[in-house]
């Protein structure tokens, strides 16, 4: 008989640049990437040994009787058990937990070790295939063999794909039930015409859909710097925590700052351009082949051995030439980086607490809270963890509405009353102790959760208000903070109108209040806000004047009914002169403006005689009245509406 190689020739040639791309691909040392080399090195190996022997077996004469018998044994070996090394390609995707994994394996490689064991003592049984001078090449009575641990180890495949397939991605699924059955169909194409071979072939085409779907380099590559992207760090993070979790490791993360204006003033293609120099610079002085780029204008430098004097000198690199500018083409720019640094103790840090903490990190650098470069240490991942831990407590809160509500009255100097309060949210318990605002409030803001917590708060607010007036108790109006995050919500103004509808609130009891900080930062969307909120009669108010961030002129033009004065220039003016008669022409003017002025932080009996002498209309502070819950600050209106004296309540 005669037999058709050139598909086998093609097939090898395939094979060969399937080989070359794949090296470029993911660098992972995982069980799934190691077992595809494998298949590479099985199947180019099957098809190169199936070439040979045809060849040996056309010219028997020509070679040594024992060279033709060895290269065919060696290929019967290998054909066969492609397809083991598919099935333990497949497994080792599908069941990540090593106890699984090795029960399969094990159950799994006992077919190929019977087969193999026929290969053996084939040259004895010849029951496989026999060579001689005579007769040529002659198949035995169990070549069918050959195909069934083939088809059996496919099928295998299939059936571990199915009944794991909740487990599995869907993509990957289709991909993992699909190879089999395509090398299957090829084989059984030889069988029809058994004089073409195509058992390399059918190999080839499951690998290069294993490859093109699975192994790709563009799964694991960022296509424009030609490095790792962060799902491969991630991968190789998550290998190296569970393999060694008490091997250290550093991960230093660069973040380029306010590098959108660079592409705002050269464009898209140029800033590219300027992210692979910079790319290009990380991956020359760090770690080799541990650089990734982390995010968009964020790269990632892995440490795998924890050299001190390596990463520092790393580290002193990249600010030496940062302190220089890049150029491209006729574009030349200052390119000034934070660096978010951790150092993994191996103490049993997960992969989310690790990437969580160096970006962490890198947020602390760009507040300027820990200068250009900040090191992620014990006490910075403890707080980590206790953010973690606050962050969950408000989302519960959120979701069950159980923040409780603390009311200051304050008092009004004319009526000699507490006609009015502001209204603080609290949590005195949770399972890590009382949270105080100090700590929940800039966390609420940096997560975002402010915004239905003011929500939630301005709720109870009103419910308070609507509940005191039903009972008779007179209240004015009721201060309601709101945080600079609130003012990107589009829908604020229908929102707050909708909530105070909702519990019969009066508009006028409401007064929404917001720091200098937040007018600054949102001036005109302020503005119109105040001049909308105007018009349904609730007067806004501007906390903490005083700190430094807003000017007179900023503040006569929108519609203020308060302005309060920060403690801060309460407890300047009673050491300092200048202070105080700065303090006092400030409150002459805002009244003359027909804003009401309120100094609030007033806990001394003499920074209470000279508030008074200023001519302000309102006071708040620990001197006059404490926080108090809503039930007593209940208690304390009753009394009031019933002829009680207050001038102070300490």
């Amino acid at each position: 008989m005669k037999w058709n190689i050139a598909a086998e020739a093609i097939s090898f040639v395939m094979l060969g640049i399937i080989w070359v791309y794949s090296r470029k691909g993911s660098h992972l040392p995982t069980l799934k990437n190691r077992i595809f080399q494998g298949c590479l090195l099985v199947t180019a190996g099957a098809i190169l040994t199936n070439i040979l022997s045809t060849i040996m077996i056309y010219r028997l004469d020509e070679f040594p009787m024992w060279m033709t018998w060895s290269v065919t044994m060696v290929y019967y070996v290998l054909t066969p058990l492609m397809g083991f090394a598919y099935f333990l390609y497949t497994v080792s995707i599908v069941y990540t937990e090593r106890k699984e994994l090795s029960k399969v394996i094990g159950f799994g490689i006992m077919p190929a070790l019977v087969y193999g064991v026929l290969v053996l003592i084939n040259p004895l049984t010849k029951n496989l295939f026999d060579i001689s001078l005579v007769q040529g090449y002659v198949r035995g009575p169990w070549i069918v063999s050959t195909y069934l641990i083939f088809y059996a180890y496919c099928a295998a495949s299939i059936v571990v794909t199915v009944l794991n397939k909740k487990r599995i991605d869907r993509n990957i699924y289709h991909i993992l039930a699909a190879f089999p059955i395509l090398a299957v169909l090829v084989i059984l194409v030889q069988q029809m015409y058994p004089n073409v071979i195509l058992s390399g072939s059918a190999a080839t085409c499951a690998l290069l859909i294993i490859y093109l779907h699975l192994q790709n380099k563009q799964i694991s590559m960022d296509y424009l710097t030609n490095v790792p992207n962060r799902k491969e760090l991630l991968n190789m993070l998550g290998l190296m925590i569970k393999k060694s979790p008490e091997k250290q490791f550093v991960l230093v993360v660069v973040s380029l700052r306010d590098f959108r204006q660079v592409n705002n003033t050269c464009g898209q293609q140029k800033g590219d351009d300027f992210l692979k120099n910079v790319c290009d610079f990380l991956y020359e002085i760090g770690p080799k082949n541990h650089v990734y780029r982390f995010s968009g204008d964020e790269f990632a430098l892995l440490f795998t051995h924890s050299d001190e004097t390596e990463i520092k000198k790393c580290i002193t690199d990249i600010r030496q030439r940062m302190e220089k500018p890049w150029q491209i083409g006729d574009y030349r720019f200052l390119l000034s980086v934070v660096m978010g640094i951790i150092w993994h103790s191996g103490d049993g840090e997960t992969l989310e607490e690790v990437i969580n903490a160096v970006e962490y990190a890198v947020f602390r650098a760009k507040s300027g809270k820990s200068g250009e470069i900040c090191y992620c240490d014990k006490e910075m991942l403890d707080g980590l963890e206790r953010r973690r831990k606050v962050i969950m407590i408000l989302k519960e809160k959120i979701a069950d509405r159980s923040f409780e509500m603390y009311y200051q009255p304050i008092y009004s100097v004319a009526d000699g009353e507490f006609c009015y309060a502001e209204s603080l949210m609290r949590i005195p318990e949770s399972p890590i102790g009382p949270i105080y605002p100090s700590e929940f409030i800039p966390i609420a803001e940096e997560t975002g959760l402010i915004i239905d917590i003011t929500y939630i708060m301005l709720d109870k607010v009103c419910r308070f208000i609507s509940r005191l007036l039903q009972r008779g108790i007179p209240i004015q109006a009721i201060h309601v903070n709101f945080s600079a995050v609130q003012f990107s919500q589009n829908d604020l103004m229908e929102k707050v109108l909708e909530i105070i509808r909702r519990n019969h609130t009066p508009m006028s009891a409401i007064k929404i209040e917001f720091t200098e900080s937040t007018l600054a930062e949102n001036t005109q969307v302020v503005s119109k806000f105040a001049v909308e909120m105007e018009k349904h009669g609730i007067k806004m108010g501007l906390d903490d004047f005083g700190t430094g961030y807003s000017n007179i002129a900023t503040v006569i033009n929108i519609p203020f009914g308060t302005v309060k004065l920060d403690k801060s220039l309460v407890w300047g003016s009673v050491e300092n002169k200048k202070s105080a008669l700065t303090v006092k022409n400030l409150s002459r003017t805002f009244q003359e403006l027909g804003m009401t002025v309120i100094a609030e932080g007033v806990e001394t009996e003499e920074q209470s005689r000279l508030i008074a002498n200023f001519g302000i209309d309102q006071i708040q502070g620990f001197y006059y009245a404490k926080p108090m819950p809503e039930d007593q600050m209940e208690d304390f209106m009753t009394q009031k509406m019933i002829g009680g004296t207050y001038e102070k309540i300490v």
